[in-house]
């Protein structure tokens, strides 16, 4: 009777234990959490701010003069931005869906045992992480073999393969069961139907995981737009955003200047720190408001490979 005693003591003394280390632990992760959301919330603060404010009090995590002059400044001209918006959406849709597509392919490729040359192709793939052409090879090559100049595919071809991305993949299809795939080709699968039919349908956290990777990419690449994409109906969001920020410091730098006189910069005022904080809500918020809904997949895709099986 009194072992039962002692027992159930241990069990009870054990379960407040664990609520109290599970209460430290969710605190804890809460207020790092919290660290890490409220520069962004003074970034929104800030774009709902006017100018006088911000030079006045500094950023906050609320408005102090609440206004709506930054926005009005960016969507002056809506057609330019929602044109950037269409260029990006398109590229990142297609750009993720294409990138899965090989990157899975790939690596259910380099993942099986019967290719006598895995290991060599996976050896070239992860030497180019090793060295790379360099920029003027790379731009001659876009540019005067492939003819890209100013096409959409100067876009879409250079983040259309990872090789990180290819290796979490390689690695999460490595650590399903051997006996799966074994079982399918006793019941007649070929190795298309196999990965179509066994593979891909376990591979969710890791091409959620992939596919954030590849999104990411295509909706934060502003650089090849600025090295290949002359023509401004054809500019991403990211480097429309890019253009606007340097327009804004070469404006500040000529009222810095005084290179106008004070009636000439007054009506020439606009709202430079509140105009670049609405600029990048309005660039980040898509991508914010798509990552809950992956974010179950993500923080389990991002640890494959440091357990297999």
């Amino acid at each position: 009777m009194k072992l039962k005693i002692k027992a159930a003591s241990y069990e009870i003394k054990k379960s407040s234990d664990a609520k109290l280390l599970s209460f430290l632990a969710y605190f804890i992760n809460g207020v790092i959490a919290l660290f890490c959301l409220i520069p962004f919330i003074m970034v929104v603060s800030a774009s709902f701010s006017s100018e006088e404010a911000i030079k006045r009090f500094g950023f906050s995590l609320y408005p102090r003069e609440f206004t709506l002059e930054a926005y009005t400044t960016v969507f002056k001209e809506p057609m330019v931005v929602l044109r950037a918006y269409g260029v990006t959406i398109v590229l990142t849709i297609l750009g993720t869906l294409a990138g899965l597509f090989l990157q899975t392919m790939t690596a259910y490729v380099l993942s099986r045992k019967e290719f006598e040359w895995r290991n060599k192709f996976s050896f070239f793939f992860y030497f180019t992480t090793l060295f790379s052409g360099g920029l003027v090879p790379s731009y001659i090559l876009m540019t005067r073999y492939l003819g890209l100049k100013d096409s959409y595919l100067a876009l879409f071809l250079p983040l259309l393969f990872s090789v990180y991305n290819l290796l979490v993949m390689k690695s999460y299809i490595m650590g399903l069961p051997e006996s799966l795939i074994d079982a399918a080709k006793i019941d007649g699968c070929g190795e298309f139907g196999t990965m179509v039919k066994v593979v891909i349908p376990l591979l969710k956290p890791a091409m959620a995981t992939v596919g954030l990777f590849i999104a990411l990419a295509y909706w934060n690449d502003w650089y090849n737009a600025m090295l290949y994409i002359g023509k401004e109906s054809m500019h991403p969001l990211q480097y429309f955003l890019y253009k606007q920020v340097n327009n804004i410091e070469a404006y500040k730098r000529i009222i810095e200047s005084q290179q106008v006189s004070s009636e000439a910069a007054s009506a020439m005022s606009m709202p430079t720190q509140s105009l670049k904080m609405a600029l990048t809500v309005v660039v980040t918020g898509p991508i914010i408001l798509l990552y809950p809904f992956v974010q179950k997949y993500f923080v389990q895709g991002i640890t494959i490979g440091a357990v297999k099986g």
